[in-house]
């Protein structure tokens, strides 16, 4: 008996076509698929998070002291608000961080209104920045 080895490639290429072509992909694909409620829980979340991360960089502008800074730069308050919005996740999750710290180190007594001051102009600068900059 001879062996051929052309006669077993075409052989194995045969069965491997079969097989591709017999085993539906979406039998292959279902390892990977997402549930439409999974996919939309993980959206919900990410919008409340964004949300919130908003909300706190707005409060933070809110404050009588804030508003206060920001006149005293000659920044509108009512502009760098708006600015809060259009920040990406990553930039929006950075500021309320900063900004639950200012507020709480506010709250603590452990800033001054200068330090306040500075503070703020420089997240407001920030915002400014980085909305321009797109």
């Amino acid at each position: 008996m001879h062996f051929d080895l052309r006669q077993s490639a075409r052989v194995l290429v045969s069965c491997i076509l079969i097989f591709l072509f017999a085993v539906p992909p979406s039998l292959l694909a279902q390892a990977h698929i997402v549930s439409p409620a999974d996919l939309q829980k993980e959206v919900l979340a990410s919008s409340q998070g964004r949300q919130l991360n908003v909300d706190k960089v707005k409060q933070l502008f809110s404050t009588p002291a804030a508003e206060k800074a920001l006149k005293s730069a000659g920044m509108n308050a009512q502009q760098v608000k708006a600015a809060v919005a259009t920040l990406s996740d990553a930039e929006l999750a950075q500021l309320a961080s900063r900004a639950d710290k200012v507020q709480h180190d506010l709250a603590a007594g452990n800033l001054t209104d200068r330090d306040l001051l500075i503070i703020v102009i420089l997240i407001a600068a920030l915002v400014l920045i980085i909305v321009a900059v797109r």
